[in-house]
């Protein structure tokens, strides 16, 4: 018996289904009217069909390659986009397909030294999650414009040129794990060969693998940008690919980071979550204009209350269990109270334990509403007021169908792949999902992520997170990076920033264009050579 049961699945797969640091608020201007228009990208420099490029020997590679120009910033970008599957095969004595990974890659045009051009490997999480999320949320040429108010848009829906994409600083490689998109085992293969924690990050491994030596950047700056499950790929890939490969790299980007499943699994014998939880409690209820007077007034200030509250008087009474009684266990429930917006009486019944889903039905019930797990600034209609859970996310609602939508417009008409087969935004036959590596414990990719920091010294991590964010909370990220056992002169290789929004941070537009500005200064300090 893993220590990840079905129960704590439910909770986890959810939030990554949709995850993916996917959502970018466009202009206000863009939503005057944002239901006119078809979906429309970036001008492509022609309009024939792509076409290959010569086929490595003895491959069943489906590639699909595209001219196109765009404007970043102040910027005009002229790049090559290449689209489709490399085959994974079993070894040079076996050279039998395992699996076809679909891709898609934008590489800029002109390049004369790719040693001097960094590349990024991106993916989202789940696991079950396709990249779309952050293809055509944060990084790609193109995003979807998503409504900021937690109101689902009309269709048809609109892609638009993305102006903070990461396309000025890094080539992007968006790679979907087996089983989703277009990603699919070989005939006759296993699929279980690929769904788990090390089964995953070993083919996802080959693809990196592959795809650096087939396009020849082994010289180039090399990176990996991963978001929710997608962050525990990554760490995990971080220590693969220097053992398997000898392949260092020069940085990886967090985005709703979530390492350890011991900061996010709600259980009676799991104090750890309420404690970590808490100040995003205390967000979502000073957004949503809960909190006394005094503490209102100022945002940061009040954060930080709720962080010292958490690390010690809460922490401390929990530790405590069934001894805390009194006028201790009083104070400690007008305290909790006070910076969540909870009844205390509500507080006092839930025995000062009161898990995410619980606090996004209590906190406006008086309403009959619903806060957002993704982005707790969304609010949504509560479809079920007399049960213990709404049973849907608003700020998911707002997303999934016109991503879905979009980007199987973008894929046809812009990266001319045809393909009748479904992409699989998201998918359950991903599960079970092979945890057996943490039998007893919570997964997590703490050990990787420390040996590889050490080994590589070199290498930088950014990590962002979301005040609002629901799923993988800010105040976790904090506790993981001071549980990593880095000696000190390492943590200056970790950067944390965060931002005004939730697990999907673009939706609001400041924290899109802080977060471009952040990563722009990450690239440059993990590139420059000293």
């Amino acid at each position: 018996m893993i220590f990840v049961p079905r129960k704590f699945l439910n909770i986890f797969l959810p939030a990554l289904r949709y995850s993916m640091v996917c959502l970018i608020l466009v202009p206000l201007a863009a939503f005057a009217d944002s239901n006119a228009d078809t979906p429309t990208a970036t001008t492509p420099v022609n309009e024939a069909p792509g076409t290959a490029p010569p086929k490595a020997e003895g491959s069943d590679d489906q590639l699909v390659v595209t001219q196109h120009r765009t404007k970043i910033g102040d910027q005009e970008i002229e790049y090559t986009a290449t689209a489709g599957t490399l085959v994974v095969r079993r070894d040079a004595a076996d050279a039998k397909p395992r699996a076809s990974i679909f891709f898609v890659a934008y590489t800029r045009n002109g390049t004369k030294n790719l040693g001097n051009r960094p590349i990024s490997f991106c993916f989202n999480g789940g696991p079950g999650s396709s990249s779309v999320w952050l293809h055509l949320g944060m990084l790609g040429p193109h995003r979807v414009p998503i409504r900021d108010d937690a109101v689902p848009s009309k269709p048809p829906y609109k892609l638009v040129p993305n102006a903070e994409s990461l396309l000025d600083q890094t080539d992007l490689v968006f790679i979907d794990p087996v089983s989703t998109g277009y990603s699919r085992p070989a005939a006759g293969e296993d699929k279980k060969q690929f769904h788990g924690f090390e089964e995953d990050i070993k083919s996802v491994g080959e693809f990196i693998h592959l795809y650096t030596t087939r396009y020849n950047r082994w010289q180039s700056p090399r990176f990996l940008i991963g978001e929710s499950y997608g962050t525990l790929r990554a760490a995990g890939l971080s220590a693969h690919l220097l053992e398997r490969y000898n392949m260092d790299l020069n940085g990886i980007v967090l985005v709703s980071s979530i390492l350890d499943f011991a900061t996010i699994g709600f259980n009676r014998n799991n104090d750890l979550p309420f404690v970590l939880f808490l100040p995003t409690y205390t967000a979502t209820a000073w957004h949503h204009g809960k909190l006394p007077l005094d503490l209102q007034k100022d945002f940061h200030k009040t954060i930080e209350a709720a962080r010292s509250f958490a690390m010690k008087d809460y922490s401390q009474a929990l530790f405590m269990g069934d001894a805390l009684e009194g006028d201790a266990r009083e104070k400690i429930v007008e305290r909790m109270a006070q910076l969540t917006g909870l009844p205390a009486d509500f507080i006092s019944e839930h025995d000062l334990r009161v898990d995410s889903y619980t606090f996004a039905k209590k906190l406006l019930k008086e309403k009959q509403r619903v806060v957002g797990r993704f982005d707790s600034r969304f609010v949504g209609i509560d479809p079920n007021p007399a049960g213990s859970r709404a049973g849907y996310d608003p700020s998911a609602v707002a997303i999934f169908a016109p991503y879905t939508a979009t980007l199987y417009h973008y894929l046809q008409n812009d990266l001319k792949v045809k393909r009748d087969i479904p992409y699989e935004v998201i998918t359950d036959s991903v599960r079970p999902w092979n945890y057996n590596r943490f039998i007893n414990g919570y997964a997590n990719a703490l050990k990787s992520l420390s040996e590889a920091m050490t080994k590589n010294v070199h290498m930088r991590v950014f990590v962002a997170s979301g005040y609002f964010d629901l799923a993988t909370p800010f105040f976790g990220s904090e506790y993981t990076f001071d549980h990593l056992g880095l000696r000190a002169e390492l943590h200056k290789n970790v950067t944390i920033e965060y931002y005004d929004a939730g697990h999907m941070m673009y939706v609001h537009e400041p924290s899109l264009k802080k977060l471009k500005k952040d990563l722009t200064q990450f690239y440059k300090a993990s590139t420059a050579r000293n």
